[in-house]
């Protein structure tokens, strides 16, 4: 798997069960589309899927399974009189065959089609399960991948496995398609999680999310979100499963601490918060309590983290503990180092040029303002990268002060 990121299986399950439909046929069927994204998007842990084609009469008679063996074999070599989508769906209906040899051929024949075949294939309106196999087959193939990404008949299935490639561009093209991310949280969850999505990405997919996306565009601190409008935004998005516990991810309590390093799976809504979706976690991110804030910026989807500090309600000295956490993505602290009100502060210069996870170049930016007696400790530190230790004992030897 060199082109898809860990963790990620085949958005079609290759061991599903085809059925064909001719096109003289489809219109009285019994209503089951052919196109439909869920029959050919789920994983192979959900079982085996019904997949539906709809093949023209001449295509279906090399692929019924009630033809004749040869010629279900010949079929399969590839070698047959169709447009390029009609080869490729026969192709992949053979692959189902329940004969060794002619789903043996007919998986050679598919992943050797010609190029421009290929290309036609993954370019025109072609079934999702269809081109959910070649998101696999072509996973190292960055070309090819952008012609599925860009193609409206993959299913947003494929799309979510490809939001974890390995290819910036794939990534790119992905994250600006607002239409399907709204729709699918996968897309937005694979996004998120994917170390190669950058800065301007995640910032695209927050701002399609109305979260905003420049520290500039945050709301006004002064004038927070009062607890009843939180409560009422958080049940709108949380559905009545979690309406009971609202209450408990908005009000703060007078004795909580915000403790971002504390061991979560011994809090009371850190079960709740694990099983919700993405775009339920960026909500609460927003819009919950400190409690809830502090499990959510340290969430390995990069989109949930940033929007902790996009909320409205986050306050300095949790910023403070953020700066200073090592449990925490270096995009966060990215964010928190643009922070031109937040930097004013001289703890979370302190806690940036102290933070092992701090990106070096920014880290180095705020040893240059830290006090003599800090940088005497950064100097005898071993919790600092050796690059910032130098720099402490650069500032202090030109100060003569070492």
């Amino acid at each position: 798997m060199a082109g898809l990121g860990p963790g990620h299986v085949a958005p079609a399950n290759m061991q599903g069960n085809v059925s064909l439909d001719n096109e003289r046929e489809s219109a009285s069927s019994s209503g089951e589309s052919s196109e439909t994204p869920a029959k050919v998007g789920s994983s192979a842990g959900n079982g085996p899927q019904k997949i539906r084609l709809k093949l023209s009469p001449q295509a279906e008679r090399y692929a019924r399974r009630d033809a004749p063996r040869e010629t279900r074999l010949m079929a399969a070599r590839g070698a047959l009189p169709l447009p390029a989508t009609e080869l490729a769906t026969v192709l992949f209906a053979l692959m189902h065959d329940p004969d060794a040899e002619v789903k043996s051929t007919a998986r050679d024949s598919l992943e050797n089609l010609p190029q421009g075949v290929t290309d036609t294939v993954l370019t025109s309106d072609t079934h999702p399960a269809v081109l959910a196999f070649f998101v696999q087959h072509l996973e190292a193939n960055e070309s090819a991948l952008e012609k599925i990404a860009l193609n409206p008949a993959t299913s947003d299935a494929s799309i979510a496995v490809l939001a974890a490639s390995h290819h910036k561009k794939i990534i790119d093209i992905v994250s600006g398609n607002q239409e399907r991310m709204l729709r699918a949280p996968d897309i937005v969850e694979a996004l998120g999680s994917n170390p190669l999505t950058g800065r301007t990405e995640l910032e695209r997919i927050l701002s399609f999310l109305d979260v905003p996306a420049d520290l500039d565009d945050r709301p006004d601190p002064d004038a927070p979100v009062s607890d009843d409008e939180a409560e009422a935004a958080l049940r709108a998005v949380l559905g009545d499963s979690m309406a009971e516990f609202v209450s408990q991810f908005v009000t703060e309590s007078d004795t909580a601490e915000y403790d971002v390093d504390g061991d979560p799976e011994g809090r009371g809504i850190y079960q709740l918060v694990q099983n919700m979706s993405v775009f339920q976690k960026i909500k609460l991110a927003r819009l919950g309590n400190k409690e809830a804030r502090s499990l959510l910026v340290r969430d390995r989807n990069k989109l949930v983290a940033m929007s902790v500090i996009m909320s409205p309600k986050i306050t300095d000295s949790e910023i403070v503990a953020i700066a200073q956490s090592r449990n925490v993505t270096d995009e966060v602290l990215r964010v928190i180092s643009r922070g031109r009100d937040w930097t004013k502060n001289y703890q979370v210069k302190l806690a940036l040029s102290t933070n092992p996870k701090c990106p070096l170049p920014i880290a180095m930016q705020f040893v240059n303002y830290l006090q003599d007696k800090d940088l005497r400790t950064l100097v005898r530190s071993r919790d600092v990268p050796q690059g910032i230790s130098t720099h402490a004992r650069r500032i202090l030897m030109k100060k003569g002060k070492i």
